[in-house]
């Protein structure tokens, strides 16, 4: 039962994460030979104030 976790900064729409989960699952039925039923697909929200790159908030860039 392959996992796959996501971490995302928040604002994605549900539309796009439906479309990220569908990809992400068939990448794993065609790369490991995985059923689409044993694919486990979990999205976490980030806050922009909460992630930071290069010792910077996302919240604080320009």
């Amino acid at each position: 039962m392959p996992t796959i976790r996501v971490e995302l900064m928040e604002g994605r729409t549900v539309e796009q994460k439906k479309e990220l989960v569908k990809a992400l699952t068939q990448a794993v039925v065609e790369t490991l030979g995985s059923k689409a039923e044993s694919v486990d697909v979990l999205l976490f929200d980030i806050k922009r104030h909460d992630w930071a790159t290069g010792g910077e908030l996302w919240s604080e860039k320009t």
